[in-house]
């Protein structure tokens, strides 16, 4: 534990700010972990200073990406079993437990007599910070064959509200840029059913919709402002209008649902349509 000199999300983006002894890494690129070595860290620290338990005493959930390989989770286990000792290790698809969480719910206020696994049957669109997936599931199994890639997630969004204040010309300081466009992103941003709509509202009142965003550039200590305005609806938008962000990906998510649907099994394409998920835990 002495040797954990390393820190995890807010906090390391922080002192990375205020110091320059510190670099910057992320173990996991497209949702699929590339540098075990930084991940084991990641979970020491997790483990020993933030949950603050003996590993050895605990049985353990991990969540994996759908389209994780077999070779991937024979490297966490063998992490979990050999470096943490744990007594017994399970690992599930992100997805199958959205799933069943919004089912275990539903049957707990309807019928708690019930087999929640029996109807565990729907579409998940699971939404992270740098991969997204569109999951069938059927009876609480993934129909593996059926998984959808949508390219673009959590981070692409913080990276076109980063663009849109840049254009837009707001003084924003380059070494905040990210952190102030994630935190607009998580603050601020939604999603509307009528884009010119959405644009007429806040030309008409700019009071009303146009927020300001209040800081302290780091470096200097002098107090800046910048106003958050169409950026609002048109981060999440890309998700919905893909080439107003890349040229190289113009397939929309609801799109792509449909066709993850239609990919599926005819018999259990009606279940399908009838349940869609959103897990958007790192959007």
């Amino acid at each position: 534990m002495a040797d954990l000199d390393f820190f995890i999300g807010d906090e390391a983006l922080s002192r990375l700010r205020s110091s320059g002894l510190y670099t910057l890494r992320s173990p996991i690129h497209n949702g699929q972990v590339d540098d075990w070595d930084t991940m084991e860290r990641f979970w020491q620290q997790c483990i020993f200073n933030y949950l603050r338990c003996n590993p050895e005493e605990h049985y353990f959930l991990l969540t994996d990406s759908p389209v994780s390989t077999p070779e991937s989770r024979e490297c966490t286990g063998e992490i979990m079993f050999e470096t943490f000792n744990v007594p017994g290790l399970y690992i599930s698809v992100q997805s199958v437990l959205s799933l069943s969480a919004g089912y275990a719910y539903l049957k707990s206020i309807s019928d708690e007599n019930s087999d929640p696994s029996s109807d565990m049957t729907g579409v998940v669109v699971d939404i992270g910070d740098g991969a997204s997936h569109i999951v069938p599931v059927v009876n609480g199994y993934v129909i593996g064959s059926s998984i959808k890639s949508f390219p673009l997630s959590g981070s692409d969004v913080t990276q076109f509200v980063s663009q849109l204040l840049q254009e837009r010309g707001e003084l924003v300081p380059p070494e905040d840029s990210l952190d102030i466009s994630r935190k607009v992103k998580e603050m601020y941003c939604y999603t509307c059913s009528d884009i010119v709509k959405e644009f007429k509202k806040h030309d008409k009142k700019p009071d009303k919709y146009i927020k300001h965003w209040s800081a302290i550039k780091p470096k200097t200590g002098v107090p800046y402002t910048i106003d958050i305005g169409y950026e609002r609806f048109l981060g999440p938008e890309i998700f919905f209008k893909p080439e107003i962000y890349s040229a190289d990906f113009a397939t929309p998510l609801p799109q792509l649902i449909d066709r993850c649907v239609q990919s599926a099994p005819i018999d259990t394409r009606r279940a399908l349509y009838k349940v869609l998920s959103l897990n958007s835990a790192g959007t």
